[in-house]
């Protein structure tokens, strides 16, 4: 026995069971280290448990995994909770599972033992049916317990990225995340990324390494490219505290699992009041542009108004919100950006939207002034027709409730996507609404081939005849709207939509027909 092992075991006993409890419980509540824990604080950074202290009730965490450490022996007293913590509390008083990646033990590194831990409590959400919530920031893999044959072999991930949407899960990016803790937030079902985060396959040195170039984190992976370019964040926030108070809001607005409805909430005062100004935001004409998250502010519970990939696909917009107290999601063309035609970006946002309502009991809302898909080189090179081919498909598995209001135009094949041609189950029109398989204007330039600059005369003639029968009740003749409605009765309309569309023989619950849409697409 050497003179360590001699001086551990003459330590062993003196201690009673209680001072030696106490000690090892202390040794893992430490984390990384007081030096670690006041750099972060230095920075203006908030440490994993700090971070868990806003994001659960007070006094409702009940932590397990605590005394896990590495399965290397030389890590032992190197990693307390081995860099994960692990457990269950409530939020605004509903259980939750949660996983904080703890960056001040070897970087928050995933090894064998804290991927037993997480894997844990991912069984737990989905099985006993609460929310699951990961809190991001990690350099990836831990080498040394991956490395060699034996490493790779003995790894287990037949199921561990696996995504049915039993229960909603949702992530945080604070700072690097790497590996899983990049898995975790491109397949959960709400992902806000802290300005200043990156995003990666792998680390900046790494690429710089394999591709001989230097490699900026930010441009790899960061932030911005998230919200911008990949569509993966759902929100940006500029502080932790910021970033776990939209995880909150977000997980209100959803049930705790797939197998109920999501909670009502009170209805605001002055909710629904001031119909009218829908008429001083949307101009008449089709050509004027306008930000229709005005409308949805108007038309929604005062306050209630959640959006979803804002920076992202900005033609289109996607947000939760509630109408009558109840969860909705609302999916509105915004003329503001492209004049409303929608791309590739909007297709990939409304498609991940639409999976998220159904999967989870809530219903949709179109609020419709487009003037079709965007063409053009770029549109094809980024697939376009393939994404406007899985929104349709989404949108005719998706079995809860959807409402479609067309404000002001709709043509061609995006008439379909936004809820026309029978794939709503409640639709209206506005009295100043435009529909038609296209623009009547671009409509005489195809089917005639006039100019209105060289042929003034016979142009008008062409439009008057090309905009004949694409009014609301040209629609409405042939049931295509089953209501043409004043724009003051839009919110009116979709609460009777709602009470209607309402399934009692599912009690409301949908089919979830796209529980397993890919997460990340």
């Amino acid at each position: 026995m050497t003179q360590e092992a001699v001086k551990e075991a003459e330590a062993a006993v003196e201690l009673t069971r209680e001072q030696e409890h106490e000690a090892r419980r202390n040794a893992a509540l430490a984390m990384g280290g007081t030096r670690k824990l006041e750099a972060r604080r230095a920075e203006g950074k908030l440490n994993a448990r700090e971070r868990l202290a806003l994001l659960l009730d007070p006094g409702t965490f009940r932590e397990s995994g605590l005394f896990t450490t590495s399965a290397v022996e030389a890590d032992r007293d190197k990693t307390p909770a081995d860099g994960k913590i692990t457990g269950t509390g409530d939020i605004e008083g509903r259980r939750a599972a949660v996983c904080a990646y703890d960056f001040t033990v070897k970087g928050s590194s995933s090894s064998p033992v804290s991927n037993k831990k997480m894997s844990h409590f991912k069984a737990l959400s989905a099985k006993k049916g609460v929310p699951l919530v990961y809190l991001n920031e990690s350099t990836g893999i831990r080498m040394p317990d991956a490395m060699g044959g034996t490493g790779m072999g003995n790894s287990n991930s037949k199921t561990r990225f696996l995504r049915k949407r039993e229960a909603p899960w949702a992530a945080a990016a604070f700072g690097y995340c790497f590996g899983s803790a990049a898995w975790h937030t491109v397949s959960s079902d709400f992902a806000v990324f802290r300005k200043g985060s990156v995003l990666a396959v792998s680390s900046p040195n790494l690429v710089s390494r394999a591709t001989g170039q230097k490699v900026d984190a930010q441009e790899l992976g960061g932030w911005k490219v998230h919200s911008d370019i990949t569509g993966y964040a759902d929100a940006v926030a500029d502080t932790d505290e910021e970033a776990i108070e939209l995880i909150r809001r977000f997980l209100s607005y959803l049930p705790s699992h797939n197998g109920e409805l999501p909670p009502t909430a009170p209805i605001p005062s002055g909710s629904g009041e001031n119909q009218d100004r829908i008429k001083d935001i949307v101009p008449e004409s089709r050509t004027q542009t306008y930000d229709v998250r005005q409308v949805i502010e108007v038309i929604a519970d005062t306050g209630s108004v959640f959006p979803l990939k804002a920076r992202y696909g900005k033609s289109l917009v996607t947000a939760l919100a509630r109408i009558g107290g109840q969860s909705v999601g609302i999916i509105a063309n915004n003329p503001k950006f492209k004049g409303g035609a929608l791309d590739g970006q909007a297709c990939d946002k409304a498609t991940s939207f639409l999976v998220l309502c159904d999967s989870y009991n809530i219903p949709v809302v179109h609020l419709v002034d487009q003037p079709g898909f965007l063409i053009g080189l770029e549109a094809e090179r980024s697939k376009v027709a393939g994404k406007i081919i899985n929104w349709m498909n989404a949108l005719s598995l998706v079995t809860v409730p959807k409402i479609a209001v067309t404000m002001r135009k709709n043509y061609g094949q995006a008439f379909i996507n936004m809820g026309g041609g029978g794939t709503a189950d409640a639709t209206a029109g506005w009295w100043s609404t435009e529909v038609s398989f296209m623009d009547p204007t671009s409509a005489v330039s195809v089917v005639h081939g006039v100019d209105p600059q060289e042929n003034p005369e016979e142009y008008a003639q062409r439009l008057a005849e090309m905009s004949k029968g694409t009014s609301a009740y040209d629609v409405g003749r042939v049931f295509g709207f089953e209501q043409v409605i004043d724009p003051a009765e839009t919110r009116e309309f979709i609460l009777g939509s709602l009470s209607d569309q309402f399934n009692a023989r599912t009690g409301g619950i949908s089919e979830h027909n796209l529980s397993m849409w890919p997460t990340s697409f």
